[in-house]
């Protein structure tokens, strides 16, 4: 397994392949950084989620890098496969109660967790439907977008699948589909408001062919129960011709109060909500498409 020094990522030489598209074994490889989450308590450790699926963590501010190797030496990993994305590690979770436990997800893998600081790994997906794999309920193989969980309720998790939002209440051990009455439970991002657990934000698109809002209007959907009801937001946002998509990490919450909400867009636009996402405005546009959206509370 090469080792990437030149950016001082290095990874621990788990052997072996995982499923390529074609269904053949293919050699793990080093391609690009999907995802960066900071630690809750200390200002000098990072964790990195890369393609192919691996999660490295820096205890020095990033100076070096080094692989939490358990997880791609899970038993399972040869039957990982690349989603159309590729084999990314694209969501980082860290658990505020217990600094052991750690919650990721692949695509197209699954969601993953850790309950020793990453040294063993379990698959989380019971309870997740698949329609576009050989066995729709196997223990890993889904397709998983994005993970969300509330700091104050830790075991909660939100879940937008390549179909289906999906709720956990027992840390992922189980899943309950929670899609309700959205116009479509396709769809890349999921938020939660700062300070109410049970009010979870998506933003359907049509289809995993048609990558745009259904009927052209830009909806971001709010629950206020934690799934199954869900009310359109579209105060501010484009009703008509609107063909954009909203990537996974492309939403953010702050912890004012009230919430704001931010979204950016592959046409190139921002969009932020300053109060909880009833009213919405622009507050950047023609930029290149926008992959990812973080938010900053000043003191």
């Amino acid at each position: 397994m090469p080792k990437a020094e030149s950016n001082k990522f290095v990874y621990d030489g788990v052997p072996g392949t995982h499923q390529w598209y074609d269904g053949t074994q293919h050699p793990w490889e080093f391609k690009r950084v999907w995802h960066l989450e900071p630690s809750l308590t200390d200002p000098d450790t990072v964790y990195a989620g890369v393609e192919d699926a691996a999660l490295f963590r820096s205890t020095d501010g990033g100076k070096s890098w080094h692989e939490l190797s358990g997880l791609r030496d899970h038993e399972t990993g040869p039957k990982w496969q690349p989603g159309a994305g590729g084999m990314c590690l694209h969501t980082i979770v860290l658990d505020p109660s217990n600094p052991e436990r750690i919650f990721i997800a692949i695509s197209a893998a699954g969601a993953f967790r850790t309950d020793d600081g990453g040294k063993t790994w379990r698959p989380i997906n019971r309870g997740l439907r698949s329609e576009h794999i050989p066995d729709p309920t196997a223990e890993v193989g889904h397709c998983v977008h994005r993970i969300a969980m509330h700091p104050k309720r830790p075991n909660t998790l939100f879940m937008q699948k390549h179909w289906d939002v999906m709720r956990s209440d027992d840390a992922g051990d189980s899943w309950h589909e929670v899609s309700g009455n959205l116009p479509s439970d396709f769809g890349f991002p999921i938020d939660i408001h700062a300070h109410e657990p049970d009010t979870i934000y998506v933003v359907p698109i049509k289809s995993d062919s048609e990558h745009f809002p259904p009927d052209g209007k830009l909806r971001v959907y709010r629950s206020r129960t934690g799934g199954n009801k869900w009310e359109e937001l579209t105060k501010g946002l484009p009703q008509s011709d609107c063909y954009v998509n909203v990537l996974r990490d492309a939403m953010a919450v702050d912890s004012l109060d009230p919430c704001g909400v931010y979204f950016g867009t592959t046409g190139g636009q921002v969009y932020a909500s300053a109060d909880a996402g009833d009213n919405w405005a622009h507050i950047v546009r023609d930029l290149p498409a926008v992959l990812s959206v973080e938010v900053q509370t000043l003191p």
